[in-house]
């Protein structure tokens, strides 16, 4: 995908992988929108970044929000570029430990926020690609994010890995369906990454996440999923594929 006078959009851009991609797309030279939630540092960081960055307040399964993140950068630039990070974790069990059901609101706002989420900016995102003239070919690319959990969801992240599943099963559908566009989807499956979400960890939990990674055995960085992401975004061959970006690990039950 050339990027040239071209613009895209990062959820989840305010920290993380996100933000390591908002970086990496700028560096590039292109114009990025960041869609955080407005509680996010989104507002602070498209500051530090630069005239190039921009902040769009929103939760990625609002209809209006994610509509305007998406006016927002295809005024800037014709939108080519959407990689989609935001997400949440969260434990549900199937029984909870006195035998009662697990938590099914919680199951629900997990699953939405991963999954439905993911649609509707894939499909807001989508359609503003649609109404440009390819280029070499190309209109755009959407880059997903899910996680090993789709594979190997360990006990209480049934939501998560259900959600993470979900985007997994949705890739090879989207790419097919917006080929007609000329758009491509592809889909990043981290494995165990130093991520905020990670803060609320120890540093002997996070020690013993990293001894599970067989090669190299740590946590992966964030500028290893923007170098994946812009690898996708370069590579027009690449389309309808998820990649497991995961140093070989395979989770265990716990």
């Amino acid at each position: 995908m050339h990027l040239e006078n071209s613009s895209a959009v990062v959820t989840g851009g305010a920290s993380g992988l996100g933000l390591a991609t908002v970086q990496a797309l700028l560096a590039r030279g292109v114009l990025v929108t960041i869609l955080d939630l407005p509680t996010s540092q989104g507002a602070q960081v498209a500051e530090s970044l630069g005239a190039a960055a921009s902040f769009a307040p929103g939760d990625v399964r609002d209809d209006e929000a994610v509509a305007a993140a998406v006016a927002l950068a295809d005024g800037r630039a014709p939108l080519r570029t959407l990689v989609h990070c935001a997400g949440r974790g969260g434990t549900v069990r199937v029984l909870d430990k006195a035998g009662a059901p697990g938590d099914y609101d919680l199951y629900r706002e997990i699953v939405a926020v991963n999954l439905f989420g993911t649609f509707n900016v894939l499909r807001h995102a989508a359609s503003a690609m649609a109404a440009h003239e390819p280029i070499d070919g190309e209109r755009g690319v959407c880059v997903l994010t899910a996680s090993v959990a789709a594979f190997e969801g360990q006990i209480g992240q049934i939501p998560y890995a259900s959600a993470k599943a979900g985007v997994v099963g949705m890739t090879i559908v989207a790419a097919r369906d917006l080929a007609q566009r000329q758009i491509r989807v592809c889909t990043i499956a981290p494995g165990v990454f130093d991520t905020p979400i990670l803060s609320r960890f120890s540093q002997d939990i996070k020690d013993g996440l990293a001894a599970q990674v067989p090669h190299p055995s740590r946590l992966g960085r964030p500028e290893e999923y923007a170098a994946t992401a812009m690898h996708i975004v370069d590579n027009a061959m690449l389309n309808g594929e998820t990649i497991r970006l995961d140093g070989a690990i395979r989770m265990s039950p716990r």
